[in-house]
């Protein structure tokens, strides 16, 4: 692939990344708000944190790459988001899990891509935390699929695309072994705050 294509095609999916986080950040601040059972609610809220964090980063390599984000889609996202995380409070338990285990299959994707297209470009300082980051939407894939699988109607629901191992992630990138480049922590939010807010950039 040749650079401008793969700088062009990187550029795209961290914008699409950049929304889809912004999105996800919403939805499952509203998922966990609805959820009666505390170790669900305190994981769910960790994985927002989590995405939040990844929005962070994404949009710091957007900048790295004199980019942004698309204002129009930062909107519809927005909405999105905001939409879904209502909808959790209104559709009971299984959908919100299922439909969190679905996107979380495609980021992990999303993130591998991105890793290979900085390959391609000449920007090997982005993959490892790319890669991080699709290790971390890997353990939230498992999470949510961990959830429905034993709820007895998600026979009836459309299995979504399965990840492969873990440790495939970085298969295509032999000299990137998890921890590397460690990704900084998010910063714990305040005692109490269930208020953070974002708004689109």
């Amino acid at each position: 692939m040749a650079a401008g294509t793969a700088r062009e095609r990187l550029v795209a999916q961290l914008q699409l990344a950049y929304s889809g986080e912004l999105a996800a950040g919403y939805a499952y601040r509203g998922h966990w708000h609805s959820l009666r059972d505390v170790a669900e609610r305190t994981r769910i809220r960790e994985i927002e944190e989590e995405e939040w964090h990844h929005r962070q980063l994404v949009g710091d390599m957007l900048r790295g790459l004199e980019a942004g984000p698309r204002a129009v889609r930062e909107l519809v996202f927005f909405i999105i988001g905001r939409t879904l995380g209502t909808a959790c409070h209104l559709v009971g338990w299984l959908l919100p899990m299922y439909g969190a285990g679905r996107l979380e299959s495609s980021n992990v994707k999303e993130y591998e891509d991105a890793a290979l297209y900085a390959r391609d470009c000449g920007h090997p300082e982005l993959i490892d935390c790319l890669l991080t980051m699709a290790e971390v939407e890997w353990e939230h894939e498992r999470y949510f699929r961990e959830k429905t699988v034993g709820h007895p109607w998600s026979k009836y629901l459309p299995r979504w695309r399965i990840p492969g191992p873990k440790e495939s992630i970085r298969g295509p990138f032999p000299g990137f072994r998890p921890g590397d480049q460690p990704v900084p922590a998010p910063p714990a939010p305040p005692a109490g705050d269930e208020t953070r807010t974002a708004t689109p950039s």
